[in-house]
């Protein structure tokens, strides 16, 4: 007897129930007693770490904090201009000696350079005269007095030899100044005043206590009154100036504080208040110059050192988390937000610039959020890992 012979012979409810046990053999399925719901997939964006490793992540919640806004402003230490003064020769003539060079200390009345001059001798002339002068009035009003006492003559003229003899002081005086402004010694003047020695050069002297940060004259040049030959300056206070952009140059005024880092000193630390805003913008830059002055008793800043200035402004509250927490790819800034436990979403944000650590959060997180604050690094490999894998 044949298959389908034997198929005939059978009930229909048996021969439909040996149907589906046939289809479902066909399918290589077998019949479950109840179907168990899948467990959705977590997304790319998402990664979940083991319980074992959760705590090498320190989370946070996201929370208004107050801020110490900071402007950021390229500087330039340079010479206090008050303490600075350029010095000349105060008569014409020829060099014939530098006394100092670029770098050296000098006091003040410290002679520079040394000039030879006709005004000199001149000068020297003139002295000696009104110190003769000076001499023969002060015998003509001792006469004068004697003759009043003897009754020869009267009070009229001891009055106008002793008018004289003030005009004779007076000029005395003037040309002992003009040789003192001409650079002449006191040692020389008492040679000249008690031997008739005239001195042979006058002095560029001096003027400041300071160093020596510019020299514009060489031996045999011919110096004429008012050309700057020397520039001196006193560095034991400098000046830390830097240029704000117009824009935002409002914002800033005299008395902020300011944080200055000067990278050729190992990025040592300065601080100080602002002393000046420009009243005007420089057409080329368009920037207004701030300064700030700070002591250099050491004088480790040097004119022309770069400098960064980081000004502080008045605080206010925003949502901010710390610069750690922060992971940058393609040029964005992301973080990592808790979703549930050991379970954590990589979440696109816009921050602001970083003040003291902390960024502030403009765009992709609410406050109360639970962000990874310690350890986003390591979990953003974890994440990267579980992709590859």
């Amino acid at each position: 007897m044949n298959k389908m012979t034997i198929l005939g012979w059978l009930p229909g409810s048996v021969f439909s129930a040996l149907t589906v046990l046939s289809l479902l053999a066909a399918c290589g399925q077998t019949p479950e007693p109840a179907a168990t719901a899948a467990k959705p997939a977590a997304g790319p964006l998402h990664v979940q770490v083991p319980a074992a490793m959760a705590s090498r992540f320190e989370v946070a919640r996201l929370e208004v904090q107050e801020l110490e806004t900071m402007k950021e402003v390229a500087g330039r230490i340079e010479a206090n201009d008050r303490l600075v003064t350029r010095i000349g020769a105060s008569v014409t003539g020829r060099v014939t000696e530098v006394l100092v060079e670029v770098g050296d200390r000098v006091q003040a009345g410290q002679a520079l350079a040394r000039v030879a001059s006709p005004e000199l001798s001149q000068a020297q002339m003139a002295y000696l005269r009104a110190h003769s002068a000076a001499a023969l009035a002060d015998r003509a009003v001792e006469r004068a007095r004697q003759l009043y006492q003897a009754d020869v003559i009267g009070s009229a003229e001891l009055q106008r030899r002793e008018s004289e003899q003030a005009v004779a002081h007076a000029e005395k005086r003037a040309t002992e100044d003009q040789l003192r402004l001409l650079g002449i010694p006191a040692e020389a003047m008492g040679q000249l005043r008690d031997r008739g020695v005239l001195h042979p050069h006058a002095a560029v002297v001096s003027t400041l206590s300071g160093v020596v940060i510019e020299r514009k004259v060489s031996n045999g040049q011919v110096a004429q009154p008012g050309d700057p030959l020397f520039t001196v300056a006193d560095l034991s206070k400098v000046w830390v100036v830097g240029d704000m952009p117009e824009q935002t140059a409002r914002t800033v005024q005299v008395g902020q504080r300011v944080e200055m880092t000067v990278p050729a000193l190992g990025g040592r630390q300065l601080s100080g208040r602002i002393v000046h805003v420009g009243d005007t913008v420089s057409p080329e830059t368009r920037t207004v110059t701030l300064r700030t002055q700070v002591d250099n008793a050491s004088r480790d800043l040097k004119p022309q050192m770069l400098a960064t200035m980081r000004i502080r402004g008045e605080p206010r509250k925003a949502l901010a988390l710390a610069q750690e927490a922060v992971v940058r790819e393609n040029d964005r800034d992301h973080v990592y937000v808790r979703v549930a436990d050991n379970t954590f979403r990589y979440t696109a944000v816009e921050l602001g610039d970083a003040l003291n650590e902390l960024r502030p959060v403009l765009k992709g997180l609410n406050e109360g959020d639970s962000v990874v604050v310690r350890g986003a690094f390591h979990l953003h490999n974890e994440r990267k890992r579980a992709e590859l894998e």
